[in-house]
């Protein structure tokens, strides 16, 4: 019953991920590569925790 309320720590980081490659999007085409760059690391390692999540 109280399992009813808890968030899936999954879907949240999921959520991240997509917002982190977005951000990256747009700095690629307002032409910030670096910004870029380092959005896109951020994302890769929120997508590795996910798939950490996903194994266990």
């Amino acid at each position: 019953m109280f399992g009813l309320f808890k968030t899936d720590p999954q879907k949240k980081l999921q959520k991240q991920y997509e917002q982190k490659l977005e951000q990256a999007m747009l700095a690629a085409r307002n032409g910030d590569m670096r910004a870029n760059a380092s959005l896109t690391e951020e994302a890769e390692a929120l997508r590795e925790e996910i798939e950490k999540l996903k194994d266990a």
